[in-house]
Protein backbone atom coordinates (compact mmCIF):
# COMPACT_ATOMS: atom_id res chain seq x y z
CA UNK A 1 0.00 0.00 0.00
CA UNK A 2 2.64 2.43 0.88
CA UNK A 3 4.26 1.86 -2.69
CA UNK A 4 1.02 2.58 -4.39
CA UNK A 5 0.57 5.52 -2.45
CA UNK A 6 4.12 6.60 -3.55
CA UNK A 7 3.38 5.97 -6.91
CA UNK A 8 0.16 7.88 -6.99
CA UNK A 9 1.56 10.97 -5.34
CA UNK A 10 4.59 11.19 -7.70
CA UNK A 11 1.52 10.58 -10.93
CA UNK A 12 -0.07 13.98 -8.89
CA UNK A 13 3.20 15.79 -8.96
CA UNK A 14 3.68 15.32 -12.55
CA UNK A 15 0.00 15.91 -13.28
CA UNK A 16 0.45 19.32 -11.35
CA UNK A 17 3.78 20.19 -13.38
CA UNK A 18 1.98 19.16 -16.66
CA UNK A 19 -1.26 21.01 -16.27
CA UNK A 20 0.57 24.36 -14.44
CA UNK A 21 2.47 24.33 -17.69
CA UNK A 22 -0.90 24.15 -20.40
CA UNK A 23 -2.87 26.34 -18.09
CA UNK A 24 -0.29 29.36 -18.02
CA UNK A 25 0.36 28.80 -21.42
CA UNK A 26 -3.04 28.89 -22.61
CA UNK A 27 -3.65 32.26 -20.31
CA UNK A 28 -0.54 33.90 -21.65
CA UNK A 29 -1.80 33.41 -25.53
CA UNK A 30 -5.05 35.98 -25.79
CA UNK A 31 -3.94 39.56 -26.81
CA UNK A 32 -4.87 41.47 -23.79
CA UNK A 33 -2.57 44.38 -22.90
CA UNK A 34 -2.66 44.03 -18.78
CA UNK A 35 -0.70 46.80 -18.04
CA UNK A 36 -3.14 49.04 -19.95
CA UNK A 37 -6.11 47.02 -17.83
CA UNK A 38 -4.74 48.25 -14.68
CA UNK A 39 -2.97 51.60 -15.58
CA UNK A 40 -6.29 52.53 -17.61
CA UNK A 41 -7.07 53.55 -21.10
CA UNK A 42 -5.47 56.89 -20.79
CA UNK A 43 -2.15 55.69 -19.42
CA UNK A 44 0.55 56.69 -22.01
CA UNK A 45 2.63 53.96 -23.36
CA UNK A 46 5.80 54.18 -21.53
CA UNK A 47 3.70 54.13 -18.28
CA UNK A 48 2.14 50.52 -19.87
CA UNK A 49 5.17 49.33 -20.83
CA UNK A 50 6.99 49.94 -17.52
CA UNK A 51 3.65 47.57 -15.63
CA UNK A 52 3.63 45.13 -18.15
CA UNK A 53 8.12 45.07 -17.58
CA UNK A 54 7.61 45.04 -13.42
CA UNK A 55 4.42 42.08 -13.74
CA UNK A 56 7.35 40.24 -16.48
CA UNK A 57 5.29 40.08 -18.92
CA UNK A 58 7.95 41.30 -21.47
CA UNK A 59 9.44 37.77 -20.67
CA UNK A 60 9.07 34.90 -22.94
CA UNK A 61 5.99 33.07 -21.63
CA UNK A 62 8.35 29.90 -20.52
CA UNK A 63 10.53 31.90 -18.73
CA UNK A 64 7.53 33.59 -17.44
CA UNK A 65 6.30 29.76 -15.73
CA UNK A 66 9.90 28.39 -15.37
CA UNK A 67 9.83 32.14 -12.62
CA UNK A 68 6.34 31.11 -11.27
CA UNK A 69 6.68 27.71 -10.89
CA UNK A 70 9.98 28.23 -9.08
CA UNK A 71 8.31 30.39 -6.18
CA UNK A 72 5.23 28.14 -6.00
CA UNK A 73 7.45 24.93 -5.09
CA UNK A 74 8.09 27.57 -2.22
CA UNK A 75 4.73 28.66 -1.15
CA UNK A 76 4.57 31.90 -2.51
CA UNK A 77 1.75 32.29 -5.16
CA UNK A 78 2.50 35.55 -6.26
CA UNK A 79 0.21 38.93 -5.73
CA UNK A 80 -2.80 39.70 -7.47
CA UNK A 81 -2.11 42.01 -10.43
CA UNK A 82 -5.59 43.66 -10.01
CA UNK A 83 -5.90 43.77 -6.15
CA UNK A 84 -2.30 43.52 -5.16
CA UNK A 85 -3.35 40.83 -2.53
CA UNK A 86 -1.18 37.94 -1.41
CA UNK A 87 -2.71 35.23 -3.73
CA UNK A 88 -2.80 32.63 -0.95
CA UNK A 89 -4.34 35.14 1.58
CA UNK A 90 -7.10 35.62 -1.37
CA UNK A 91 -7.66 31.67 -1.79
CA UNK A 92 -7.18 30.68 1.76
CA UNK A 93 -9.74 33.00 2.29
CA UNK A 94 -12.63 31.89 0.20
CA UNK A 95 -11.74 28.12 0.81
CA UNK A 96 -13.91 27.30 3.42
CA UNK A 97 -16.68 28.33 1.87
CA UNK A 98 -16.13 25.68 -1.26
CA UNK A 99 -15.19 23.41 1.27
CA UNK A 100 -18.19 23.43 3.34
CA UNK A 101 -20.37 22.69 0.00
CA UNK A 102 -18.21 19.89 -0.97
CA UNK A 103 -18.33 18.21 2.66
CA UNK A 104 -21.59 18.82 2.46
CA UNK A 105 -22.71 17.59 -0.23
CA UNK A 106 -20.37 14.34 0.02
CA UNK A 107 -22.03 13.72 3.20
CA UNK A 108 -25.36 14.15 1.56
CA UNK A 109 -25.26 12.20 -1.28
CA UNK A 110 -23.14 9.30 0.32
CA UNK A 111 -26.04 8.36 2.80
CA UNK A 112 -28.65 9.41 0.94
CA UNK A 113 -27.18 7.14 -2.45
CA UNK A 114 -26.34 4.09 0.34
CA UNK A 115 -29.55 4.30 1.88
CA UNK A 116 -31.38 4.26 -1.70
CA UNK A 117 -29.44 2.09 -3.69
CA UNK A 118 -29.50 -0.83 -0.59
CA UNK A 119 -33.19 -0.42 -0.34
CA UNK A 120 -34.13 -1.00 -3.86
CA UNK A 121 -31.50 -3.67 -4.44
CA UNK A 122 -32.50 -5.34 -1.62
CA UNK A 123 -35.94 -4.87 -2.22
CA UNK A 124 -36.25 -4.76 -5.71
CA UNK A 125 -40.19 -4.99 -7.17
CA UNK A 126 -41.76 -1.92 -6.65
CA UNK A 127 -39.23 0.16 -4.36
CA UNK A 128 -36.82 -0.70 -7.12
CA UNK A 129 -39.13 0.78 -9.78
CA UNK A 130 -39.50 3.71 -7.91
CA UNK A 131 -35.44 4.11 -7.22
CA UNK A 132 -35.09 3.79 -10.75
CA UNK A 133 -37.42 6.31 -11.46
CA UNK A 134 -36.17 9.17 -8.87
CA UNK A 135 -32.54 8.58 -10.26
CA UNK A 136 -33.51 9.25 -13.63
CA UNK A 137 -35.61 12.17 -12.88
CA UNK A 138 -32.96 13.55 -10.73
CA UNK A 139 -30.28 13.40 -12.94
CA UNK A 140 -32.33 14.74 -16.25
CA UNK A 141 -33.24 17.94 -14.09
CA UNK A 142 -31.15 20.78 -15.47
CA UNK A 143 -29.26 21.81 -12.36
CA UNK A 144 -30.44 25.28 -12.62
CA UNK A 145 -33.92 24.26 -11.96
CA UNK A 146 -33.16 22.54 -9.36
CA UNK A 147 -31.68 25.87 -7.67
CA UNK A 148 -34.46 28.15 -8.93
CA UNK A 149 -37.38 25.50 -7.32
CA UNK A 150 -35.15 25.24 -4.09
CA UNK A 151 -35.14 29.01 -3.88
CA UNK A 152 -38.52 29.51 -4.59
CA UNK A 153 -39.88 27.35 -2.24
CA UNK A 154 -37.83 27.20 0.40
CA UNK A 155 -36.28 30.45 0.58
CA UNK A 156 -39.21 32.60 -1.23
CA UNK A 157 -42.23 30.86 -0.18
CA UNK A 158 -41.83 29.28 2.99
CA UNK A 159 -38.91 31.42 4.11
CA UNK A 160 -36.92 29.21 6.10
CA UNK A 161 -33.39 29.23 4.52
CA UNK A 162 -31.92 32.42 3.35
CA UNK A 163 -32.28 33.12 -0.67
CA UNK A 164 -28.18 34.35 -0.64
CA UNK A 165 -24.96 35.38 1.54
CA UNK A 166 -22.97 33.27 3.64
CA UNK A 167 -22.30 33.38 7.48
CA UNK A 168 -19.20 31.59 8.43
CA UNK A 169 -18.94 28.77 10.98
CA UNK A 170 -17.11 30.61 13.57
CA UNK A 171 -19.69 33.22 13.51
CA UNK A 172 -22.90 31.30 13.99
CA UNK A 173 -22.76 27.39 13.72
CA UNK A 174 -26.49 27.50 13.18
CA UNK A 175 -26.64 30.71 10.45
CA UNK A 176 -23.58 29.13 8.48
CA UNK A 177 -25.94 25.75 8.45
CA UNK A 178 -28.93 27.47 7.09
CA UNK A 179 -26.68 29.32 4.42
CA UNK A 180 -25.70 26.32 2.96
CA UNK A 181 -28.11 23.96 3.25
CA UNK A 182 -30.40 24.97 -0.27
CA UNK A 183 -26.67 25.32 -2.10
CA UNK A 184 -25.49 21.63 -0.85
CA UNK A 185 -29.25 20.48 -1.84
CA UNK A 186 -28.89 21.54 -5.45
CA UNK A 187 -25.57 20.24 -6.03
CA UNK A 188 -26.75 16.61 -4.56
CA UNK A 189 -29.65 15.70 -6.42
CA UNK A 190 -27.61 15.16 -9.72
CA UNK A 191 -24.91 13.44 -7.85
CA UNK A 192 -27.32 10.83 -5.46
CA UNK A 193 -28.98 10.27 -8.51
CA UNK A 194 -25.94 8.65 -10.12
CA UNK A 195 -24.67 7.28 -7.02
CA UNK A 196 -27.80 5.47 -6.05
CA UNK A 197 -27.58 3.56 -9.67
CA UNK A 198 -24.28 2.22 -8.87
CA UNK A 199 -24.90 1.51 -5.46
CA UNK A 200 -28.21 -0.41 -6.36
CA UNK A 201 -26.33 -2.19 -9.66
CA UNK A 202 -23.63 -3.30 -7.22
CA UNK A 203 -25.69 -4.71 -4.50
CA UNK A 204 -27.95 -6.91 -7.14
CA UNK A 205 -24.82 -8.32 -8.06
CA UNK A 206 -23.39 -9.48 -4.62
CA UNK A 207 -26.26 -10.87 -3.94
CA UNK A 208 -26.68 -13.21 -6.59
CA UNK A 209 -23.31 -14.46 -5.88
CA UNK A 210 -22.73 -17.50 -4.27
CA UNK A 211 -21.20 -17.22 -0.88
CA UNK A 212 -24.39 -15.09 0.34
CA UNK A 213 -26.50 -18.25 -1.18
CA UNK A 214 -24.32 -19.69 1.43
CA UNK A 215 -24.24 -17.04 4.14
CA UNK A 216 -28.34 -17.40 3.84
CA UNK A 217 -28.28 -21.31 3.66
CA UNK A 218 -26.60 -21.24 6.96
CA UNK A 219 -29.23 -19.29 8.44
CA UNK A 220 -27.40 -15.66 9.35
CA UNK A 221 -29.73 -12.83 9.24
CA UNK A 222 -30.43 -11.03 6.30
CA UNK A 223 -29.55 -7.96 8.06
CA UNK A 224 -26.37 -9.02 8.97
CA UNK A 225 -25.83 -10.50 5.40
CA UNK A 226 -26.65 -7.53 4.33
CA UNK A 227 -24.64 -4.40 6.15
CA UNK A 228 -21.72 -7.29 7.05
CA UNK A 229 -20.86 -8.33 3.55
CA UNK A 230 -23.27 -7.51 0.63
CA UNK A 231 -22.31 -3.69 1.63
CA UNK A 232 -18.91 -3.82 2.31
CA UNK A 233 -18.38 -5.79 -1.47
CA UNK A 234 -21.03 -3.32 -3.39
CA UNK A 235 -19.20 0.13 -1.82
CA UNK A 236 -16.28 -0.16 -4.41
CA UNK A 237 -17.96 0.64 -7.70
CA UNK A 238 -20.06 3.10 -5.63
CA UNK A 239 -16.56 4.93 -4.04
CA UNK A 240 -15.34 4.79 -7.83
CA UNK A 241 -18.57 6.91 -9.15
CA UNK A 242 -18.58 9.35 -6.07
CA UNK A 243 -14.61 9.95 -6.57
CA UNK A 244 -15.66 10.78 -10.45
CA UNK A 245 -18.39 13.01 -8.95
CA UNK A 246 -16.07 15.50 -7.29
CA UNK A 247 -14.95 16.94 -10.74
CA UNK A 248 -17.87 17.90 -11.56
CA UNK A 249 -19.20 19.23 -8.40
CA UNK A 250 -16.54 21.67 -8.42
CA UNK A 251 -18.01 22.86 -11.57
CA UNK A 252 -21.20 23.25 -10.52
CA UNK A 253 -19.92 24.68 -7.16
CA UNK A 254 -19.10 27.98 -9.87
CA UNK A 255 -22.88 28.23 -10.61
CA UNK A 256 -24.21 27.41 -7.30
CA UNK A 257 -22.33 29.97 -5.88
CA UNK A 258 -22.87 32.71 -8.24
CA UNK A 259 -26.59 32.46 -7.72
CA UNK A 260 -26.46 31.92 -4.09
CA UNK A 261 -23.95 34.75 -3.63
CA UNK A 262 -21.29 32.70 -1.95
CA UNK A 263 -17.79 34.22 -1.39
CA UNK A 264 -16.14 30.95 -2.35
CA UNK A 265 -13.45 29.44 -4.71
CA UNK A 266 -16.26 28.96 -7.68
CA UNK A 267 -17.41 32.79 -7.93
CA UNK A 268 -13.91 33.49 -7.43
CA UNK A 269 -13.17 31.85 -10.36
CA UNK A 270 -15.75 33.40 -12.24
CA UNK A 271 -14.46 36.94 -11.37
CA UNK A 272 -10.78 36.36 -11.47
CA UNK A 273 -10.81 34.77 -14.90
CA UNK A 274 -12.56 37.65 -16.82
CA UNK A 275 -9.88 39.82 -15.46
CA UNK A 276 -7.25 37.43 -16.69
CA UNK A 277 -5.33 37.74 -13.30
CA UNK A 278 -3.22 34.81 -14.10
CA UNK A 279 -1.52 34.24 -10.67
CA UNK A 280 -4.97 34.11 -9.01
CA UNK A 281 -6.18 31.44 -11.53
CA UNK A 282 -3.26 29.67 -11.39
CA UNK A 283 -3.52 29.02 -7.62
CA UNK A 284 -7.23 28.33 -8.29
CA UNK A 285 -6.17 25.32 -11.00
CA UNK A 286 -3.70 24.51 -8.78
CA UNK A 287 -5.72 24.40 -5.85
CA UNK A 288 -8.65 22.28 -7.89
CA UNK A 289 -6.08 19.86 -9.36
CA UNK A 290 -4.61 18.81 -5.17
CA UNK A 291 -8.14 18.02 -4.47
CA UNK A 292 -9.06 16.15 -7.35
CA UNK A 293 -5.78 14.09 -6.85
CA UNK A 294 -6.38 13.62 -3.22
CA UNK A 295 -10.37 12.80 -3.15
CA UNK A 296 -8.83 9.94 -6.12
CA UNK A 297 -6.14 8.76 -3.76
CA UNK A 298 -8.56 8.46 -0.89
CA UNK A 299 -11.01 6.66 -3.09
CA UNK A 300 -8.33 4.09 -3.92
CA UNK A 301 -7.11 3.68 -0.52
CA UNK A 302 -10.91 3.17 0.31
CA UNK A 303 -11.50 0.81 -2.11
CA UNK A 304 -8.04 -1.62 -1.19
CA UNK A 305 -9.50 -1.53 2.13
CA UNK A 306 -13.06 -2.68 1.12
CA UNK A 307 -11.55 -5.08 -1.04
CA UNK A 308 -8.33 -7.45 -0.71
CA UNK A 309 -8.63 -8.43 -4.35
CA UNK A 310 -8.00 -4.87 -5.07
CA UNK A 311 -5.25 -4.16 -2.89
CA UNK A 312 -3.26 -6.87 -3.72
CA UNK A 313 -4.04 -5.70 -7.29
Amino acid sequence: MLTFIARRTASGALLLVVISLLTYVLLSIPDTDIGRQLLGQGADQASVDAKNAALGLDRPVLEQYADWLAHAVRGDLGISWFTSEDVTTAVWGRLPVTASLMVGVTLVTTTVSFLLGVWAGVRRGAVDRFVQVLGVVGYALPGFLVTLVLVLVFAVRLNWFPAIGYVPFAESPGGWLSTITLPVLSLSVASVAGVSQQVRGAVIDVLRQDYVRTLRARGLPASRIVFRHVLRNASAPALSVLGMQFVGLLGGAVVVEQIFGLPGIGSMTVTYTTRGDIPVIMALVMLTVVGVVLINLLVDIAIGWLNPKARAA
